[in-house]
Formats: C-alpha cells, structure tokens, sequence
C-alpha cells in the first residue's frame, strides 16, 4: 500500500503523522510511504531520516492526496484536504466530527473512509489513540494555567503552590479520566490544592487510593461543580463524552460570579468546549476574556510539545496503521473490533452515532454498510 504523509497545516501545529522509525517499519513490511517535504522539520524530523527510512519525499500536499491509498495525519483535514480525498481512500487521524458539521459534509461527498484516532477503543473500553493526546494535554492545561494566572498574563497574579505562609493556589479539574487525572497529578507536584469532580463513584475511589488523599474527590453534581468554580483560581475542563459533544458544565452566569483575574482551560474545545462561554483559540493568541476570567482554549495543545506528542501518538498509532497498510481498510476492521470502532465516515455515510445526534445528520450502522459493500 502506498500511505502519504502531508505536513500539518494548522496554526502553530508541528507534529507530523508518522516519524521515520514509524515508516521504517511500514517499508519493512514491503509498503511505500511519501512525506511532504519538511513536514517533520520543526520537531527534529529531517527529510533525510525519513529518506534513509525507505520514504520518499514529495513537494506538495497535492501530489499526497492525489496518489495515496491511505492518508495519515494527526489533525483534522481543513475543508481544501476534505476536498482532495477521494472514494476509497483512507484517512486516519483525529477528526472531532462532533463540533465540525462541514467538515462531516465534505468527508461525506468525498466517499473516503475515514478512521477517527478519537474513537478506536481497547479491550477495557478505554480510547488508546487519544490517551497520549490527553496525557500531554493534561499536563499542560495546568502549566498553561499556572503561566496565564500570573499578573502580567492578565491572571489575578497567583502562584499555585503559594509559598510558606501563603495558602496555595486553588485547582478544580472537572473530569477523572486521563486529561484529569494528569492534570491533578501536575496541579499537586506544583503544590496546589486540587479537587477533582467525576460522576462515577468507582472513579472517585481510584483516585482517592492513587493520589492517597492528596486530591479531594468530589462527585460532580450541579451544585458541587457551582460551588468549586466560586472557589478556585484555576478550572480545568477535562471532560469527555467519546464522540460526542461535550456538555457545558460551566454556565456564562457562573463564570460572571468567579474570581477576577481566575483563569478557565477547556481541554475539551476539540468537541466543542465544556464551558459555555469556550471558544477554539490558537497558540498564537491562545487565551481571551470573558467576565474577568481568562479563558484558554487552544485545541491543539499538545502540538506546544510536537515532537513528544508526535511520538507518544506513533506508539499507539502503528499497530493499527500497519493493520490498515498490510489488510485494506475493510478486513482491518473486520478482524479487529477496536479499529472498527474508529470508523465515522464510510461510503458517504456518518458511521459513528455520537457524532450523526450530535450533528443531527443521518446515522447508518457501519456493520450493515460494510455488509451492503461486500454483498455487491
């Protein structure tokens, strides 16, 4: 199989989709893999290493989308890419169809299957294709937030581990899966104190024994998630509905009546944001405000760090990237369950049902699809 590699073209966004190690071992296994030319410059990736990998190198994303079976990025195809697949082409990547209507239009008319890095599960139901994504997201939320509470960001000119005879900073993270379990764990190692807010009991008693009761774990309710808001410095919304968007937990009326100068992160603006008042920002003008409360809501935060987010996401990727390489989109996804929960967009039908309600666009059920596809 031939699978193209374009470079990134979101702002400020340096991570590219396979790094030469990653298309090495796709060489290896006798498949041929173009890189955009200086698509992995920024992050140490010279075209050179990709050349002495077995890659060749190509000049323009066109050339990519014109000749490969199956494309492999790292974000979401902007509308002039959606435009350039192509029936039967794969595309895989994170694609947050949930907040992006157009882009669910144009992947639709282009008829390309297209695999969501977001919704691939695992045997223990979790998503291993967004955890590195989210372990690095976590961990900068909190060095973001940290940065933006000082004076001269705009913040209200906190240090969240305070120092002896000044209280710490106070550090409310709104979801306990992994954005807010890594965001906890930085918030404490810079000696803030945290709460955590989940819904799930069993969730809550994992963190208690994992933080040993450094963290106070808070079920999330209405009332608890007003109550913490009122009292923090810092609000990290780490919450995550998989596929879906995400819910708005922190009401523009509630942001009004926090802190001045506190500061709000939204690890969840790829899906639309959980706090009322979010809006996608860049890393180049990465925060703005609203009510006195700095708002920062970058949605590709671990491109900051793009080369160990570039490879923490290859290690989890290549297993199903050579799965895809080695047995065409449609067995790939017949023999294994997890890859196939991947699966958004086929045949010019919304596949995924979290992303067609929250789209309000028709869902077809991929099992029948593929069906119809093989029986013809």
């Amino acid at each position: 199989m031939l699978i193209g590699v374009p470079k990134e073209i979101k702002n400020h966004e340096y991570r590219i989709g396979l790094t030469p190690a990653s298309a090495r071992e796709l060489v290896g296994r006798g498949h041929q893999v173009m890189i955009e030319t200086q698509g992995g410059a920024e992050i140490g990736f010279e075209d050179q290493a990709y050349l002495d990998a077995g890659a060749s190198i190509v000049a323009t994303a066109e050339e990519i989308f014109a000749k490969a079976d199956m494309i492999v990025k790292v974000k979401e195809p902007q509308p002039h890419e959606c435009r350039q697949l192509r029936a039967g082409q794969i595309l895989f990547t994170y694609l947050h169809l949930a907040a992006d209507s157009l882009q669910a239009q144009l992947l639709a008319e282009s008829g390309a299957t297209c695999i969501a890095y977001e919704t691939v599960t695992d045997a223990r139901g979790a998503l291993p294709l967004l955890a590195p994504m989210s372990e690095v997201a976590g961990r900068l939320s909190v060095q973001a937030g940290a940065y933006h509470l000082q004076k001269a960001q705009g913040g209200m000119g906190a240090l969240l581990g305070g120092v002896p005879g000044v209280a710490p900073a106070k550090v409310v993270v709104i979801g306990g899966g992994v954005v807010g379990t890594q965001a906890a764990s930085m918030a404490i190692g810079l000696g803030a104190d945290v709460t955590i807010l989940d819904r799930s009991l069993p969730r809550l008693r994992q963190l208690d024994v994992e933080f040993s009761g450094r963290v106070k774990c808070v079920y999330s309710s209405i009332d608890a998630i007003e109550q913490h808001a009122l009292e923090a410095d810092l609000v990290v919304g780490a919450v995550l509905i998989p596929g879906a968007a995400a819910p708005k937990l922190l009401t523009q009326e509630l942001i009004a009546r926090m802190k001045k100068g506190a500061v709000v992160v939204d690890v969840a603006i790829d899906q639309g944001g959980c706090f009322e008042t979010s809006k996608a920002t860049t890393h180049q003008d990465p925060t703005y405000v609203v009510e006195e409360v700095i708002h920062y809501c970058v949605a590709n935060m671990p491109g900051a760090v793009a080369r160990t987010s570039t490879m923490a996401l290859n290690n989890a990727t290549l297993p199903f990237v050579l799965a895809l390489a080695d047995k065409g989109a449609e067995q790939a996804m017949q023999a294994d369950e997890h890859l196939f929960a991947g699966l958004n967009v086929y045949q010019g039908q919304i596949t995924c049902e979290a992303v067609a309600k929250a789209l309000d666009m028709p869902y077809v059920k991929p099992v029948a699809l593929l069906e119809t596809v093989r029986a013809a």
